[in-house]
């Protein structure tokens, strides 16, 4: 490590200490004099900030802070709280020697002697701006999800009311009016208009069923699990005729948008149940895993080969895979003739923070994707 001045011999492990200190390259570690003064610089300082221990050793350290934290006297105030703290740790924007700036991790630690006699600082700075885009990017992916989520479900309620006031009361109405004129018309008519009458009714239960699968789940005012619970009471039992159940370790509530886009995989998945597996039972399981929520949805049916090989083609898998990679999660199915089909997915919980923060936003807190579960092979 470079220094102001040469000292004397240094012991075996002192020496390799100083070797040690003075190759890193990932972390700036230098020590300041007790004025703040830059008295010492390792390779790696020289590498984030771009000064050479001939350029920097001897000025002071307020250099590399922006004009505006200098006229707000930061450097002066962060030695002063270090000793009285006996450690500062701070996040901030840094100057390099070229004018760049550059996003930091700094730690200052005040150094005593025996006597308690303060002899300096020592400070170690870290280069964090990749990290900060990367967590800023991130922030900005789950506000457009979010934004998207609700536009989709706005979409839904839309879409939902138009055909409940105007397709469904037109054909309401034209029902009631083939209802009269069978009354009123003599055979054969009276039958073939009745026939029709069946056909309009069983077209109106169709669109009045439509209308439920668009409308909202009401998560916001029930919760997930309760929404799936009612969702499996409610269709898959009642009117499906199915068995049902539902296995749930969530820790925490997740946020309406991560919840909604759970349920409308699910709901879809239930409804690829129905149509294809010809199953007498399902099973949906809601765990909190590594920040989001792991969530399976089995049948004990005939099992989807077809379906499975045409994972492309089918509307449906698309759907729901889709929605869980948009959400930044990942999706999968699995299915054997005779066994029963699988569909497993895994979304990360989506932090309020990330709401209500202006684009691009202050990092918040994010998930490890390298600790998320891993999709099944």
């Amino acid at each position: 490590m470079s220094t102001a001045e040469g000292s004397g011999p240094l012991a075996p492990t002192e020496t390799a200490f100083t070797l040690l200190v003075s190759s890193v390259l990932d972390y700036g570690i230098f020590m300041l004099d007790p004025q703040g003064h830059v008295s010492t610089w390792n390779a790696g300082a020289e590498r984030i900030k771009g000064y050479s221990a001939t350029d920097i050793i001897g000025k002071h350290f307020s250099v590399f802070y922006p004009p505006e934290d200098i006229a707000a006297r930061k450097p002066h105030w962060e030695l002063e709280a270090a000793i009285q703290e006996g450690r500062l740790e701070d996040e901030g924007w840094r100057i390099r020697k070229d004018g760049s700036r550059f996003w930091a991790n700094v730690v200052i630690t005040p150094l005593f002697d025996a006597t308690g006699e303060l002899r300096g600082f020592g400070k170690v700075t870290r280069d964090m701006t990749e990290r900060r885009a990367a967590e800023q990017a991130l922030t900005e992916r789950r506000r457009l999800f979010a934004h998207l989520v609700q536009a989709q479900e706005l979409e839904r309620r839309r879409i939902a009311w138009d055909v409940h006031d105007d397709s469904i009361q037109a054909m309401v109405a034209v029902g009631m009016r083939l209802q009269l004129l069978a009354e009123r018309a003599g055979e054969p008519h009276t039958r073939e208009l009745s026939e029709l009458d069946a056909s309009v009714r069983e077209a109106v239960g169709r669109l009045r069923n439509l209308t439920f699968r668009l409308q909202p789940p009401g998560i916001d005012r029930h919760g997930l699990i309760e929404s799936l619970s009612q969702h499996l009471n409610d269709v898959v039992i009642g009117s499906w005729g199915l068995k049902a159940s539902i296995e749930h370790a969530v820790a925490n509530e997740p946020a309406p948008e991560t919840a909604i886009t759970i349920f409308r995989i699910v709901q879809e998945a239930l409804l690829n149940v129905r149509k294809h597996a010809r199953a007498r039972t399902v099973r949906v399981s809601v765990t909190t895993e590594n920040q989001g929520l792991l969530v399976r949805v089995v049948d004990d049916g005939t099992g989807q080969v077809a379906i499975t090989r045409r994972l492309n083609e089918h509307f449906g898998l698309i759907e729901m895979r889709e929605r869980a990679e948009t959400a930044g999660g990942w999706w999968t199915l699995r299915s054997e003739p005779g066994t029963g089909t699988t569909v497993e997915f895994w979304v990360p919980d989506l932090p309020t923070a990330a709401l209500d923060e202006p684009l691009p936003g202050a990092p918040t807190k994010s998930y490890d994707s390298h600790t998320a579960p891993q999709r099944p092979s």
